[in-house]
């Protein structure tokens, strides 16, 4: 896909690999629509030239709000990239289920209710692309983050399923699937995190090719291990 002059709705695109790959297409001429939740940060964008909309995504009301703001116009490029890590670990207490529902929410029913919202207007743009960014925890989770990883895997099932059924039309679907990379998202994290601007790159570069995956950084070598041992996979990945 030719990026230049493309409408695009970015979520979460105020901080993180949201941020960089908003400054990475606008250098390439697209036209950036933004969301987040941040009031400072989304007036920082703002001040970057970007179009920004305030929409809390972890609920039915905030994605309304959003399709509400966006109306009736055309749309080229669905970009679903925000997403909640939430706390979810039984050995360190109770968690809160509360915390949960939002992150199921935001990780799993918001890009559906858009997808499903946008997607008819979107088969009527000569070239058009839906991309959903779910992780490397899509193939095989980690112990501490089980609501993280099963709403990326259920992400991922969704857009595998979506991208059948939407093959014969002008959209393509693209599944994008992060490593551990360097956000604010990721502060606590030991593992060895890839910079958020070469995992924007990679993503942006799996879109300009047209590819059905995006698989950035050491998910390369996950997917690799997973389709020789399923099972090796998801050892290696529990224990963190």
């Amino acid at each position: 896909m030719e990026l230049d002059n493309k409408t695009i709705l970015l979520t979460g695109g105020t901080a993180g690999i949201g941020r960089e790959m908003a400054l990475q297409l606008k250098a390439k001429g697209a036209k950036i629509v933004l969301t987040g939740r941040n009031p400072d940060r989304l007036a920082a964008m703002r001040d970057h030239g970007f179009e920004v909309v305030s929409a809390d995504l972890s609920n039915a009301a905030g994605v309304e709000a959003l399709l509400a703001e966006w109306g009736g116009r055309e749309l080229d490029v669905l970009l679903n990239n925000a997403g909640q890590l939430v706390d979810h670990d039984f050995r360190g207490g109770t968690p809160n289920p509360d915390a949960a529902d939002d992150a199921i929410y935001a990780n799993l029913n918001a890009p559906i209710r858009l997808i499903t919202a946008l997607v008819e207007r979107m088969k009527a743009r000569p070239q058009a692309a839906i991309i959903n960014v779910t992780s490397g925890l899509a193939i095989a989770p980690a112990a501490r983050t089980p609501v993280y990883c099963a709403t990326k895997a259920g992400l991922r099932s969704y857009t595998l399923a979506l991208r059948k059924q939407l093959a014969d039309t002008s959209i393509t679907v693209i599944e994008a699937l992060p490593p551990v990379v360097d956000t604010q998202m990721n502060d606590g994290n030991p593992m060895k995190k890839l910079p958020a601007d070469e995992c924007a790159r990679q993503i942006i570069t799996a879109i300009e090719k047209d590819r059905d995956e995006a698989n950035v950084g050491m998910t390369k070598v996950l997917r690799m291990v997973d389709s020789i041992s399923p099972a090796l996979a998801r050892n290696v990945m529990l224990r963190f």
